[in-house]
């Protein structure tokens, strides 16, 4: 069997790699383990200064890295040439601040001397997506590299050649062999690797069904997990909103990275006295979106990754149009890309409907109208899901107020949902656990250990 990448524009194939055999798979785990006890040895000095290399090596190979993104899995050329540039950013941020981060922290007590000290774990398996193929590998490992731990990673199987990009970028940045390994293994065999003693926590960002059979094994072997989960984000619009601002921000949240985003604003929920103007603002401005090869940069809406996935999007969307929901605009599959789905906007979405509590992974905005603020709330929270959302208004101190009723791990005011080194970034209630990315995200993955002395 093989792993294969499929150019999502016109259905080429792009790379084909072969999965590994349990031979491979006990090399690489055990070289892992070989090269933890040096790793950790290493002085937090010369670990950033390999981190900050591997920016370095990101920014020159920005854009042959860019356009492999861009045809394994569909994104513009100008998000994928941007997402490369994030990469380096977070190198650039743990290199920078993550001899801060890992300090002793003293502790007054009845000790001559306490702290508490901040210790690597050892090796951690990264389960990771397709959508950001980059970006979701390195905010996970620019900090555990730098606290000294080793990773792993499993990738998704329809980015195979960045998975090996990754590998290889940490090489050429001076890497030791085994401090960062691509495995090329199946969802099938990712079990066995949490439970092999040689590693010691897994990170996971991936739907719900994954992630609760890695947090189950995980659990089984008394091992940290963090895990980032899917999102279905509310985009709450009240009537004193910059009009304007908010119609382009929503257009701009929603369809990025062809709507493929956990972060991505899912659920627009206006208030009533508001809703036809912003409605109808919002379907103009998504009709002039142009889907098709994402290579021309005149394309402003990229393909779907794979026709499976747009074909369950499809499903929702249909039967949700079945239960009531108003098909405003697009709602079908397009030819303009081999897995293109037209931008699509869904008014009048009520509970009940698959649109209303799934999450729509994809090309589609969905409307709900709220009485009033209170209403817009209670809808917002009325989700399994908890990972990000925004509040749109003129009056901060409202905005404020808002944000901090809405059952998310993010909320963002007059603003686009984004991740940032510098911020934590994760979930609650169906959206996962822990956090990635600032001074949180690095101490998932140590020990905060004590030390007395007497």
């Amino acid at each position: 069997m093989s792993f294969e990448s499929i150019n999502p524009y016109n259905g080429e194939s792009i790379k084909q790699v072969s999965d590994w055999d349990e031979s491979q798979i006990e090399s690489a785990l055990k070289q892992a383990a070989s090269a933890v006890p040096a790793w950790q040895a290493t002085s937090i000095a010369e670990r950033c200064a390999i981190v900050r290399k591997a920016g370095e090596v990101l920014r020159s190979r920005k854009r042959e890295l860019a356009e492999m993104l861009t045809l394994e899995m569909g994104k513009l050329i100008g998000e994928s040439e941007a997402e490369v540039e994030k990469c380096a950013w977070v190198c650039d941020y743990y290199a920078d601040e993550g001899p801060g981060f890992l300090a002793d922290e003293i502790i007054e007590s009845d000790a001559c001397k306490s702290l508490v000290a901040h210790q690597p774990l050892g090796t951690v398996l990264a389960v990771m997506p397709w959508n950001f193929p980059l970006w979701q590998v390195f905010r996970f490992a620019a900090p555990a590299l730098v606290a000294g731990n080793a990773g792993l990673l499993k990738h998704a199987s329809n980015v195979p050649g960045s998975a090996q990009a990754i590998e290889d970028i940490f090489r050429e940045a001076g890497a030791p062999e085994g401090v960062f390994t691509s495995l090329m293994i199946r969802a099938s065999q990712v079990a066995k690797i949490i439970e092999d003693p040689r590693v010691h926590a897994v990170t996971l960002t991936g739907s719900e069904p994954a992630g609760r059979q890695v947090a189950a094994t995980a659990g089984a072997s008394l091992k940290k997990s963090v895990l980032e989960l899917g999102g279905s984000d509310a985009f709450i619009v009240l009537e004193d909103c910059d009009m304007e601002s908010a119609v382009k921000t929503a257009v701009a949240s929603r369809f990025l990275n062809g709507g493929q985003s956990c972060i991505a604003a899912k659920r627009f929920i206006v208030v009533e006295a508001i809703a036809d103007e912003f409605v109808g603002q919002f379907k103009l401005a998504v009709e002039e979106l142009q889907l098709g090869d994402p290579m021309d940069p005149k394309t402003t809406l990229a393909p779907m990754a794979r026709t499976d996935l747009r074909d369950e999007l499809d499903q929702q969307v249909q039967k949700s149009i079945e239960a009531g929901a108003e098909p405003l605009t697009g709602c079908q599959s397009s030819d303009a890309a081999h897995a293109g789905y037209a931008p699509s906007v869904l008014d009048s979405v009520k509970p009940g409907m698959a649109a209303y509590k799934e999450e729509l992974f994809g090309p589609v905005a969905i409307v709900i109208r709220a009485c009033d603020e209170a209403d817009a709330v209670r809808i917002a929270n009325d989700s399994p899901f908890g990972l990000g959302g925004s509040v749109w208004t003129r009056n901060l101190e409202r905005g404020e107020r808002v944000a901090r009723q809405i059952e998310s791990g993010a909320t963002f005011v007059n603003g686009i949902v984004k991740s940032d080194p510098r911020l934590p970034f994760g979930g609650v209630k169906n959206s996962g656990y822990g956090r990635e990315l600032s001074k949180l995200g690095m101490h998932e993955f140590v020990n905060a250990k004590t030390i007395w002395i007497g």
